[in-house]
């Protein structure tokens, strides 16, 4: 009866000996660097680049100095001329309602003054009042949007800083790894989920 039992806990052992053995990055020795020019070889060697922990604070404030240079800092020029059109046409729409308004101002300030205006027989007073207020609302939703814009610039700066310094490598593996309950023998089953940074 032992027998079998002892069977498929030494089949485990073998196997997950196996497992281990076959991993497949091996670890070099260091080396000792005695010279300062070898060292600045190797680190020219190395294949990922070192964590800037300023670079997102960089790239943020280079857009908010202007608008899109933090876009080009972190690379990413082709987002520069979608920064410029999500400020640009917002002011623009202000600066066309702007003229709206003041049009329809003048008109109304020329009616209560009893003179002639170009609206004259076509809009009531009550319409030309109700054409300000929206021509005015309509100004400070575009500031809005504009400065939702700027922000917004500001914010995709300093997140794809962030982004660019992680390191997604090609080296995604599964690795079983069985446990064994060391005071009764037996295997401890259930699932993990481990992360190597």
């Amino acid at each position: 009866m032992k027998s079998k039992q002892l069977l498929p806990v030494l089949l485990l052992l073998l196997l997950t000996i196996q497992l281990s053995a076959q991993d497949s990055l091996s670890v070099e020795n260091p080396r000792l660097i005695e010279n300062p020019e070898e060292a600045q070889d190797l680190e020219e060697e190395q294949d990922y680049k070192p964590y800037n922990a300023l670079a997102p604070a960089k790239a943020a404030f280079y857009s908010a100095i202007l608008p899109g240079l933090g876009q080009i800092y972190n690379g990413r020029i082709w987002k520069v001329p979608l920064v410029y059109a999500g400020i640009g046409i917002p002011i623009y729409f202000y600066i066309d309602n702007d003229r709206q308004y003041d049009r329809y101002r003048t008109a109304y300030k020329q009616r209560l003054a009893g003179r002639e205006d170009e609206f004259a027989g076509r809009i009531s007073d009550q319409g030309l009042r109700s054409a300000q207020e929206l021509y005015q609302r309509n100004k400070e939703i575009s500031i809005l949007v504009a400065i939702g814009f700027y922000a917004l610039n500001i914010i995709d700066a300093n997140v794809d800083a962030h982004l660019q310094q992680f390191n997604v490598s090609e080296d995604l593996s599964l690795k079983p790894n069985y446990n064994l309950d060391k005071f009764t023998g037996k295997s401890n089953y259930g699932f993990s989920l481990n992360f190597k940074f």
